[in-house]
């Protein structure tokens, strides 16, 4: 049996967190048993489904790398399919006609609830032989077994089981004619082949309606995983509130895909003590039996910390091609200064996200507005002027701008004047980035260029001179 998973999201608004984790184990397991992966979009909700939602959810399948072999399909482009067996099962009375009014239901619904019952339709229409007119509206409801259970084993919660006698007669076509969500996704998965669902286990009750249907059209029953919400920093379903939960929005805010793929993969599954997964090691060590079936709790600065590793650890022209939307973003123009590999490789080890990184790297590609006012003040007062002068002769006269060179430089500066390391690199620290702090400052020049290391010490010289005057 070749396995196949699919992703079914609602495009009812973005790919969120949850959404995102879902489609993980879902490619994560097609991946691992070498099936197939569906992206299908369940667009039923005419009302609230968007292209905008969309165009969102595909762009963050892309983002993330989570490829499908077939689709996008959507449900609304296959109501002929799901109509057509819906108009056999009411031939052979698999389903049924039911023309109850909305005021008798509820009506029926409120007196059931009072009475401390679970609201159910009652089935009055189920064998009823009262005669109604061709036009009159009607709902078409699913004849589901009155007796019995139905049971199924869950791959992350265990064995399930629901009483019949608890489920009523599901509606599979409303009396404007579109078929249900429970309906179409019965035919979605039958017609595609999938073998394994992997959803919320906010799905756990539609499962036996769907699993009913199965059996009533004679189709294979997939395997079911039902994995388990996600939770807020706080311990609370995660939420706008909580910030970021559009998956795009990690994207904005400076998160590499690798960070937030291990990020999920971990967030309910785990492999021993192991934190940090490669793509590989993802799909050959993966299973939905070792899911947790316990609520995972978002965790930023977890996050961070992965997405720092990621950007010291995967190449750098790779990082670069990231950082470029970034840099886009806060209006810096890189095309005139080093290549941007060389500034990730600096600034890595300094930063948790690629918009720290962008926002950090801006002194290498143009002039610095204004000097830190702290490091000004610690660092440029008027004992700084004569190794800062000292240094601008020396660099340039170098015929080689390499660290090396840059780094013997400052250091022969110190032992020439008689000063510590730090009186002389802090003030050149500051005046070549305007900052008071950045990597190892010989590197830094390195990075900036000649003309611009020399150009602003003149600038920085020239102002400590006015200022003893």
């Amino acid at each position: 049996m070749k396995v196949k998973t699919r992703f079914a999201p609602s495009p009812t608004g973005f790919l969120h967190v949850g959404g995102a984790r879902t489609a993980l184990y879902s490619w994560l397991f097609a991946r691992h048993q070498q099936g197939e992966f569906v992206l299908r979009i369940e667009d039923t909700d005419l009302e609230r489904s968007t292209q905008e939602a969309i165009d969102a959810i595909i762009e963050g399948m892309n983002w993330l790398g989570l490829n499908w072999e077939e689709g996008p399909y959507y449900q609304t482009k296959r109501f002929d399919r799901y109509n057509a067996v819906i108009d056999e099962m009411l031939a052979d009375g698999r389903a049924y006609k039911c023309y109850c009014s909305r005021e008798r239901l509820d009506t029926l619904r409120e007196g059931q609830m009072a009475a401390g019952e679970k609201p159910r339709y009652d089935g009055r229409c189920r064998d009823s032989h009262d005669h109604h007119a061709d036009d009159e509206p009607c709902v078409i409801r699913f004849r589901n077994p009155q007796e019995g259970v139905v049971s199924f084993d869950d791959h992350v919660r265990g064995h399930i089981e629901f009483a019949n006698s608890e489920l009523d007669d599901l509606i599979i076509r409303r009396t404007d004619g579109a078929p249900t969500y429970n309906f179409c996704v019965v035919i979605d998965d039958w017609d595609m082949e999938i073998t394994h669902v992997v959803r919320g286990e906010d799905h756990v009750n539609n499962t036996p309606r769907q699993i009913n249907i199965y059996k009533a059209l004679g189709a294979p029953v997939p395997e079911f995983a039902h994995v388990s919400m996600i939770l807020g920093d706080d311990g609370t379903k995660l939420s706008k509130r909580h910030g970021a939960v559009s998956v795009m929005q990690y994207r904005d805010d400076g998160y590499l895909p690798e960070a937030l793929l291990n990020y999920l993969v971990r967030l309910g599954w785990s492999h021993g003590d192991q934190e940090i997964f490669t793509l590989a090691e993802m799909i050959e060590l993966f299973s939905l039996d070792a899911i947790s079936k316990s609520a995972s709790a978002f965790n930023t600065d977890k996050l961070k910390w992965l997405n720092n590793h990621y950007i010291r650890t995967l190449d750098p022209v790779y990082v670069a091609k990231h950082l470029e939307w970034h840099m886009a973003d806060q209006k810096i123009d890189y095309s005139q200064g080093p290549a941007l590999s060389s500034v990730v490789t600096l600034l890595a080890e300094r930063c948790h996200t690629l918009v720290e990184l962008a926002g950090q790297s801006r002194y290498f590609f143009e002039e610095y507005e204004a000097i830190d006012e702290a490091a000004a003040k610690k660092h440029l007062k008027a004992a700084a002027r004569e190794p800062l002068m000292v240094i601008r002769d020396k660099l340039a006269a170098l015929t080689e701008w390499e660290v090396e060179p840059l780094h013997h430089v400052i250091q022969s500066t110190a032992d020439e004047l008689g000063l510590g390391m730090g009186k002389v690199g802090m003030p050149l620290r500051v005046a070549v980035t305007g900052l008071g702090q950045s990597p190892s400052i010989d590197a830094v020049m390195q990075l900036v260029g000649r003309e611009r290391v020399l150009a602003r010490l003149d600038r920085v010289i020239a102002q400590l001179a006015s200022q003893a005057e």
